[in-house]
């Protein structure tokens, strides 16, 4: 099955249904939402959306609706653990360029599972990840 990596913005973006998410993006995500493909969730999104939740930067609502969508039966989004095999991964992402470490870790995920990463974020685009928006 076909599948990408999201970025945390994206994923808020989806959940919110903002008209700032990309259209290509949003277009992964309907494919996702009839279950034609997957979209990985780096386990390090879920930390950073309660770290935004939590200093109200985004709806309180926001984690408990992915977390219920990421339980619910059926779900095509899939959590993508932060591995050893990801921390390796990290390597590849020159600091310089990704100097943030949750995006190095996102950018890392999406490596280590070759996938493309759904992300507008231009220091990760320079990194020569395959990313899509």
């Amino acid at each position: 099955m076909l599948g990408h990596a999201a970025d945390t913005h994206a994923l808020i973006w989806y959940l919110e249904d903002s008209p700032r998410l990309g259209s290509a993006a949003r277009n992964i995500f309907d494919a996702c939402d009839r279950q034609e493909i997957l979209i990985y969730v780096p386990t390090i999104c879920l930390v950073e959306m309660l770290y935004l939740q939590e200093k109200g930067r985004i709806a309180a609502d926001l984690k408990a609706l992915l977390d219920a969508e990421l339980r619910s039966a059926g779900s095509r989004l899939v959590v993508a653990n932060l591995t050893a095999d990801v921390v390796d991964a990290m390597h590849k992402i020159p600091r310089d360029i990704v100097p943030d470490m949750p995006d190095r870790i996102i950018a890392a995920t999406a490596l280590h599972l070759d996938l493309p990463l759904l992300t507008r974020d231009d220091r990760i685009r320079l990194s020569g990840v395959n990313a899509v928006w």
